[in-house]
C-alpha cells in the first residue's frame, strides 16, 4: 500500500497537483489525491520521511526537469510541481528533524540592488527547497551590504544572485569583492543566475558558477556538496 502510495506521490509532482481539487497538466487525475493529501497519506502509513522525499517528492521534480528540458513541459507547469513540492516539504519539516534526517545545505539568495525582477529567483529558491535545501530568500533590490551581513551572520553553504539587467548585473561583482574584502569569501559559494549573466561573467567576476535555471541550480549545489563528503 505504502509503495503505491509513493508512486502515486510521484506520478502527482509530475503533473503539478498540489491538491485533489487541481486538474494537473492532462487532467486524468482530478478528483483524486493530490501531493499534499499523498505527502499526509503516507505519513499516516508511516511511510519514512526520507523516502517520502527521495522516491516520492525528488523522483517526480527530476522527471519535471527532464521535460523542462525537452521543452515538453514549460514555466508554468514546472512551478505548479515546484510549487506542490514546496509545501509539501513544509509538512514533511518536522518530521525529517524528528528523524535527525539533515537538510542538504543552506542557501541565501537574493536580486542585487538596482533590479526588482524576481521571477527567476522565486522559481529557484521554490525548487532548492523542494530539492531538499533551506532557503533564506532576501527579496528584490537587496544592497550589498545587506547581502553581505547575511553571509557573516547565517553562514548559509551558498549565496545565489540574481540579476536580469546588465546594468543591474554589475553589483554581483561588487558583492564578490565586497566578501573578499570581509575574509567571508572562501566561506561560501556563489552561484548567480539571469538573463545578462554567462558563464564567462561568472568567471570574471570570481563566482562559483553560473547556472541557467533552477534544475541546473540544483545540480550545481548537489556537486557541491557531493565534493565535501
Amino acid at each position: 500500500m505504502s509503495q503505491d502510495t509513493i508512486a502515486r506521490l510521484k506520478e502527482n509532482v509530475i503533473q503539478g497537483r498540489k491538491t485533489k481539487d487541481d486538474e494537473g497538466v492532462d487532467d486524468s487525475l482530478s478528483g483524486t489525491p493530490g501531493v499534499l493529501e499523498l505527502t499526509r497519506l503516507a505519513l499516516e502509513e508511516k511511510v519514512s520521511p526520507d523516502i517520502i522525499v527521495n522516491h516520492g517528492l525528488t523522483a517526480g521534480m527530476q522527471v519535471v526537469g527532464d521535460k523542462f528540458a525537452t521543452k515538453e513541459y514549460f514555466i508554468p507547469d514546472m512551478l505548479a510541481s515546484a510549487e506542490a513540492v514546496g509545501e509539501a516539504t513544509a509538512i514533511l519539516k518536522p518530521y525529517l528533524e524528528a528523524s535527525n534526517s539533515e537538510i542538504k545545505g543552506k542557501f541565501t539568495i537574493a536580486t542585487v540592488k538596482g533590479d526588482i525582477h524576481d521571477i527567476g529567483k522565486n522559481i529557484v529558491a521554490t525548487l532548492l527547497r523542494g530539492a531538499g535545501y533551506e532557503v533564506v530568500d532576501l527579496g528584490i533590490n537587496v544592497p550589498t551590504e545587506k547581502i553581505v551581513q547575511m553571509v557573516r551572520e547565517n553562514k548559509p553553504d551558498f549565496l545565489g544572485l540574481s540579476a536580469l539587467l546588465t546594468t543591474t548585473m554589475l553589483a554581483m561583482g561588487e558583492v564578490v569583492r565586497e566578501l573578499e574584502a570581509s575574509g567571508l569569501r572562501d566561506k561560501v559559494k556563489v552561484l548567480i543566475g539571469g538573463a545578462a549573466v554567462s558563464d564567462e561573467y561568472a568567471q570574471e567576476i570570481g563566482a562559483d558558477a553560473y547556472c541557467v535555471d533552477g534544475f541546473h541550480a540544483i545540480k550545481m549545489v548537489d556537486t557541491f556538496q557531493q565534493r565535501k563528503l
